[in-house]
């Protein structure tokens, strides 16, 4: 059991969910980088976070997995100012926007972390601490050789559920058919989950619309939800 489960750490740590693709960032960006980071961005560390030192408070906890460029993670982080937020993102452009919008927005309840995500959760965030997970539109790997790096698959789902309190939850927008029905079969078969639905879920209105979903309604591709609860 030991030897399966090293191999399964392996796995998830040498098979990347994503790859850094190279992309300019404006000037803006570069600045509220520069100039924020410091302040709303965490070093990445082996030592796990201690959420109420972190915030100042026991409120809820959720980790956004891979958040793009932003908008949509600062809304909901506005919206819900008695929820904490932890965004997860590799790509520096992204970071940069979302640290604009925590200045923008006067943010006092969200934090970055510029890192793997499968090694900050290994590493850095406790088992049974977080109440939630979203992962908005991540990357399909539509090619059948590049399956493995989806985020939604055994053993991800797996170290997703060892995260998450008794009650918290994974939520999963796409617009890609395939992978929103690979999704649904990894996450049925992840011990502790349960879907809150009889299949994909109603679309959740407090969700706002991200940049990657208007560009898939625009090319008419059709929006799959998922929500997973875990008992």
């Amino acid at each position: 059991m030991a030897e399966e489960n090293t191999e399964k750490k392996d796995f998830m740590r040498t098979v990347h969910t994503f790859v850094i693709r190279a992309g300019r960032m404006t000037d803006a960006q570069k600045s509220d980088y520069e100039e924020l980071s410091g302040k709303w961005c965490l070093p990445y560390s082996n030592e796990k976070l201690d959420f109420k030192a972190l915030f100042g408070n026991d409120n809820p906890v959720v980790i956004e997995i891979g958040f793009g460029m932003g908008q949509a993670t600062a809304i909901i982080a506005r919206e819900h100012p008695d929820v904490n937020y932890i965004g997860i993102e590799v790509h520096k452009a992204g970071v940069g926007r979302l640290l604009g919008e925590i200045k923008a927005n006067n943010l006092k309840n969200i934090y970055i972390i510029e890192h793997d995500a499968i090694e900050v959760l290994e590493n850095m965030i406790a088992d049974a601490s977080a109440d939630g997970f979203h992962v908005f539109f991540p990357d399909p790997w539509p090619k059948k050789k590049h399956h493995k790096r989806r985020l939604m698959t055994r053993p991800r789902t797996n170290l997703l559920a060892s995260k998450l309190k008794s009650g918290g939850y994974v939520y999963m927008a796409t617009d890609w058919v395939p992978y929103a029905e690979w999704a649904m079969d990894e996450l049925k078969q992840t011990e502790g989950l349960k879907n809150k639905f009889s299949g994909f879920a109603p679309h959740q209105e407090w969700r706002p619309e991200t940049k990657f979903e208007a560009k898939g309604l625009q090319a008419e591709r059709e929006i799959r939800e998922l929500f997973f609860v875990k008992d």
